[in-house]
């Protein structure tokens, strides 16, 4: 694409206007054939919310992003595109077909994979240690992780969605003021998409995106983080797209490692993540949403600073964050989320 700023601005827009118009629509769908959430276990919602939100999500990106390639095609051409988004498709339908009979977790998992070696196929990976084959497996260890845990983030109203909107306008503001039209593009395709989604999204929410809208968030993510170009050569290029998804990185070694210590599958559903624990501690639920989506704000700010800086500043700013990050995650798993936790 080779478009400007109204292109851009076109782009988050129409995806935004779709998918406000969409969502209504998927929710009269899912109450008629019956494809809700229902409260049980650590499901606590009042009553029975649909998750096809996913579907308006994808649709309303797709539509977006392929009208305005149509109008300015990519530099490289559609072929690239065109095999992303299929990609980013299949995984929604895995994770809609995860939603419906609830799939084993390596189905998904082995689905991913397959998305990871797609995306390396096209050059878009991890280019960091100069062996093909190492460079491999860290592109498919970064598509998998960071996909499921935009997934595993989907614990709370309208949580996912603002982290999405944040994340994609950290990746935003450094394509677009580096000439990567295609990612600058996509990022703004995706900030839409979250901010029509979130309308009905928000606390109480009317509508899930269920497994379907989060693995199609989380793999376009974790792909736009790849293709995501910085100033630089060298280790330090790597904290920018880190810093982008990090409350996504961080929740999810939060939950891994206290599950991981009681023996508990860090693939099952949960009460025990970041916005779990902050309502544990007494934040209402909107609170602690809003607060997690200002630390994801403040880490997209910071991302983007990044981009802009020399190597051993990167590093600086990487390691307060990681510090920082250490800090929070040891605080957090102080707080009891589990029965065996708040019997002890």
């Amino acid at each position: 694409m080779t478009g400007g700023w109204f292109q851009y601005l076109v782009v988050f827009v129409s995806s935004s206007i779709l998918c406000l118009f969409l969502v209504p629509l998927t929710i009269r769908i899912s109450w008629r054939v019956g494809l809700l959430d229902h409260p049980r276990g650590y499901k606590r919602q009042e009553s029975p919310v649909p998750y096809l939100g996913g579907m308006a999500i994808t649709f309303a990106f797709t539509l977006a992003i392929v009208s305005a390639s149509l109008i300015h095609p990519p530099v490289a051409g559609h072929r690239e595109l065109n095999v992303i988004l299929i990609a980013a498709l299949a995984l929604a339908v895995v994770g809609l077909l995860d939603d419906i009979k609830d799939l084993s977790p390596w189905v998904r998992i082995a689905v991913e994979v397959g998305c990871g070696i797609v995306v390396w196929n096209f050059g878009v990976g991890v280019s960091l240690t100069g062996l093909d084959l190492l460079d491999l497996l860290l592109t498919v260890f970064w598509v998998v992780g960071i996909t499921n845990a935009f997934n595993l983030l989907d614990n709370m109203d309208g949580l996912t969605a603002g982290v999405v909107c944040t994340t994609c306008t950290s990746y935003f503001a450094v394509a677009a003021t580096g000439g990567q039209f295609l990612v600058a593009a996509m990022s703004a395709g995706l900030a839409g998409c979250a901010v029509g989604f979130l309308r009905s999204n928000r606390y109480p929410a009317q509508i899930y995106m269920g497994d379907g809208g989060a693995l199609f968030f989380g793999f376009l993510v974790a792909y736009l983080g790849l293709k995501l170009k910085v100033v630089g050569d060298g280790f330090h290029t790597s904290v920018v797209p880190v810093l982008a998804c990090s409350i996504a990185i961080l929740d999810t070694s939060v939950v891994t490692v206290a599950r991981l210590r009681l023996r508990k599958s860090p693939f099952q559903g949960g009460s025990d993540h970041i916005s779990h624990r902050l309502v544990k501690i007494g934040l209402p639920v909107p609170v602690a949403v809003g607060t997690i989506h200002v630390v994801a704000a403040t880490a997209g700010v910071l991302a983007f600073v990044c981009s802009r800086l020399d190597p051993i500043s990167v590093w600086i700013v990487g390691g307060l964050v990681g510090a920082s990050a250490l800090g929070a995650a040891g605080f957090l798993l102080t707080v009891p989320v589990y029965l065996e936790q708040q019997h002890s």
